[in-house]
């Protein structure tokens, strides 16, 4: 916990200009190696192949976050790449409401539809575009055969 702390101190002063992106970096290369240092010593403390204990559960999810390692970082190395995953469960959060509410779908081909239905509801409210217009032009492509359109902004 001690190092979220201080990794998340120094993103907040990067956020907020006190530090830049080549600090930021530097300043978070040595959380990373104990970080990744103390998932490998409970790897290598390890545990019975078949155990059910909590520690036993505590050693397989440090053999799984060392296993993916560099994706926990990647925030510190594009740019725009935010370290939790916050906007994404803001963004999913509607969809499982409604599933919840509605006991899902009864096939395979109404969960794709929904799911569909959901990226391109929850890509246009985070772009700021109109969804009903974005369906309109997309089921008037599908009946006459021509192109789709896209759900990437014009540049």
């Amino acid at each position: 916990m001690a190092l979220q702390q201080q990794l998340f101190v120094q993103w907040h002063q990067w956020k907020d200009g006190t530090i830049d992106w080549d600090q930021l970096q530097q300043s978070c290369r040595p959380i990373r190696q104990h970080f990744e240092g103390t998932l490998q010593r409970v790897v290598d403390l390890g545990c019975a192949r078949k155990e059910r204990t909590p520690w036993a559960q505590t050693v397989r999810t440090c053999h799984k976050l060392l296993q993916r390692k560099e994706a926990l970082w990647t925030f510190l190395e594009i740019h725009g790449v935010e370290p939790t995953n916050n906007a994404t469960e803001r963004a999913l959060r509607q969809s499982i409401i409604q599933r919840k509410i509605s006991l899902g779908v009864q096939s395979a081909s109404g969960a794709i539809c929904r799911s569909r239905l959901f990226t391109v509801t929850t890509t246009f409210r985070q772009q700021g575009r109109d969804i009903w217009q974005f369906l309109e032009q997309a089921w008037i492509a599908h009946h006459r055969g021509g192109p789709m359109p896209s759900l990437l902004t014009d540049p």
